[in-house]
């Protein structure tokens, strides 16, 4: 399957918003991921903390309601940044959106003590070493002893169930059909939305990687972090109907070199 290497410059729109809605931009399921970072981490809500790909925000907006006074949020899209920064001005929240590439945020070094990727967003670039530079800028932008906290596709589980045609109906008159192929241990996908009364009316191919805990915890120590956890299971949806990658899902965590008490946890067999 052929792919654009950059996809990930114009998928991201409002459009988006809507064939992925049902894992992007669900209430449930974000008070339920926001409250288990609440659970896992002891940080004060002064703390600063860097949402990177964080899209419209919903886990940074969220962060921000329940009192977490220094919240930023980086995403490339244009799109996702604006919509962010009217929800934060229509809620009198201080989440401050910023439009930037992560693997260049223009921050300065060890300006966070949490640095969040969430919603699967890490693995998008076809080369590697592009991966890798976001863990680096992630590891320069964090104080000593800070956090990084990520989520991925649970390598294991999308082996086990994958299936090369994913389709879904986002109202009464539209219907997603995703085509996927694996090579390598990237996931390839055509996706292709269609309308009962326009015929097709959007295409892209995009990609992702996926990662055994071993592999992620490689990437991490070569990137500089220490102990460096996994944990399966998180937010499994396996019975609410096939999300794709985002069906079943491991949280990873790491720590920036340093003296912090915020708590983590180790990989769980």
């Amino acid at each position: 399957m052929r792919i654009d290497p950059n996809w990930w410059k114009d998928l991201f729109d409002e459009f988006y918003l809507r064939t992925d809605a049902r894992s992007v931009d669900d209430e449930r399921l974000t008070y339920r991921e926001v409250d288990f970072l609440e659970e896992v981490f002891s940080f004060s809500k002064s703390e600063p903390i860097l949402d990177l790909c964080g899209g419209q925000g919903r886990h940074a907006l969220e962060l921000s309601r329940r009192g977490f006074c220094q919240v930023v949020l980086l995403d490339y899209s244009e799109t996702l940044v604006r919509i962010g920064k009217r929800k934060a001005a229509a809620e009198k929240l201080g989440t401050v959106f910023i439009r930037a590439d992560a693997r260049a945020a223009a921050f300065s070094s060890q300006t966070f003590r949490v640095v969040m990727i969430l919603g699967s967003s890490f693995g998008y670039f076809i080369d590697e070493t592009e991966n890798r530079k976001m863990l680096q800028e992630a590891a320069r932008i964090l104080k000593p002893g800070g956090v990084l906290l990520m989520d991925l596709p649970d390598r294991e589980y999308v082996l086990k169930h994958f299936k090369p045609v994913i389709r879904h109906r986002i109202d009464a008159s539209l219907e997603v059909v995703r085509s996927r192929e694996i090579a390598d241990d990237i996931i390839y996908s055509r996706e292709i939305v269609t309308s009962r009364t326009q015929g097709r009316i959007r295409e892209h191919t995009y990609c992702t990687h996926l990662y055994s805990p071993r592999k992620i915890s490689r990437l991490l120590a070569d990137a500089g972090f220490e102990r460096i956890g996994t944990r399966k299971g998180f937010m499994c949806r396996q019975s609410e109907g096939d999300f794709g990658t985002m069906t079943r899902r491991i949280v990873v965590t790491a720590r920036k070199p340093g003296d912090y008490s915020a708590r983590t946890f180790y990989s769980q067999a």
